[in-house]
């Protein structure tokens, strides 16, 4: 950032004329200016065009002497790419821009939206947590997903692979967003690519950044602001101690918004940052009627029963072949093991979460069970040996 900082009051309305849409671009997308910077700019020049001509000396004086401010051309190849996509940008104040989002001191002035736009104006619960998830954590967050959506909330989560997937997938007849560290055309991870496309169709993606970008490590954090940012509540399903899920829970904090967690098993490492949670205060989290208690007792609103929209008709995969390589067989022993934990779990939801037949898993899982790697049950439950 470019001088120093210090709070202001965010204007209360947005631009008025097109260019001035394009000024608080331009102002947005110079070096060193984010949005902290970009509204104590606005409030003190009055406007992104002031601010803009300010910028230059601003710099010098802060010893860059070589500072330019972003180029109009930058910013119109923006809303050009955008148009491309047909993805929309909202300025704060516009209807589609998520009213939750304008409370916070960082709110992002500009936000780039894909897919239904009404759905930003509900409220929210953001379900977020671990991307090597187990089989039980994705079932969880499916089932709170569920539940929420049909009481009227709007699922919000990051689009990660493991919980996150779980949560837009069991949310999307019902409505859910994506907050996205990438341009909200890029696919990321691959492996979503079909839920991605499912959400610009069905849900709502978001990103602060311009389309096109690749996601890079340093975006995640400011993602993950926003994740909690719209929420009235952000619950933590699974997280390890030191995971980027406890960044959004601390955001959450931050942002005076209620942190619930489910809990786990105190040997499964993946439940170790909702354990810590629980023990420091939050709220214990058992099925989605814990969550609208909860938030009935803060004195939120119940939005109105979310209509269910018709779900997708469902792909059959093609039959895998015969006989593995030791590579696939090797990957899909990672893949079970990556969908246990200490806590049992039923064998027809590990082959399900898998996207298997019980005839080609079982027999891997007694392979496993043979190696001392996998425990078998009474009532057909299986836990990982640590």
């Amino acid at each position: 950032m470019i001088g120093h900082t210090h709070s202001s009051t965010h204007p209360p309305l947005p631009p008025t004329t097109e260019d001035d849409r394009l000024d608080w671009l331009r102002l947005l997308r110079s070096r060193r200016v984010g949005p902290t910077t970009f509204w104590r700019l606005l409030a003190e020049h009055g406007s992104a065009r002031a601010g803009l001509a300010a910028l230059p000396a601003m710099a010098a004086a802060a010893g860059l002497s070589d500072y330019r401010i972003c180029p109009e051309g930058v910013v119109q190849a923006e809303l050009a790419a955008g148009r491309r996509v047909g993805a929309q940008l909202v300025r704060r104040g516009d209807p589609g821009y998520p009213p939750a989002l304008c409370d916070l001191d960082d709110a992002p002035p500009l936000l780039w939206l894909h897919g239904r736009a009404d759905l930003a104006a509900r409220p929210a619960v953001a379900l977020v947590g671990a991307r090597n998830a187990s089989s039980l954590g994705m079932r969880m967050a499916r089932q709170l997903a569920e539940g929420l959506g049909a009481a009227g909330w709007l699922v919000v989560s990051g689009l990660a692979r493991g919980i996150d997937a779980a949560a837009h997938e069991g949310a999307l007849p019902t409505g859910t967003a994506a907050l996205l560290g990438g341009g909200v055309d890029v696919i990321y991870p691959q492996e979503n690519a079909g839920l991605f496309r499912r959400m610009a169709a069905e849900g709502l993606l978001l990103s602060e950044q311009p389309p096109g970008t690749e996601p890079q490590a340093r975006h995640f954090p400011a993602r993950n602001r926003l994740v909690s940012g719209m929420a009235r509540v952000v619950v933590v399903v699974e997280a390890a101690p030191k995971s980027g899920t406890l960044i959004t829970a601390r955001c959450a904090l931050d942002q005076g918004r209620e942190v619930m967690a489910v809990p786990g098993h105190p040997f499964d490492g993946r439940a170790g940052g909702c354990n810590m949670l629980l023990r420091d205060g939050a709220r214990l989290v058992r099925d989605a009627a814990d969550v609208l208690e909860a938030l009935e007792g803060m004195g939120t609103p119940a939005p109105a029963p979310a209509p269910v929209a018709e779900r997708a008709p469902l792909v059959i995969p093609p039959a895998p072949p015969e006989r593995r390589t030791l590579r696939e067989t090797a990957s899909l022993h990672a893949r079970i093991l990556a969908r246990l934990g200490a806590a049992p779990v039923p064998e027809d939801e590990v082959i399900r979460d898998l996207g298997g037949r019980p005839a080609e898993i079982s027999p891997v899982l007694t392979d496993l069970e043979l190696e001392g790697r996998v425990e078998r049950r009474p009532g057909g439950l299986l836990s990982l040996i640590r």
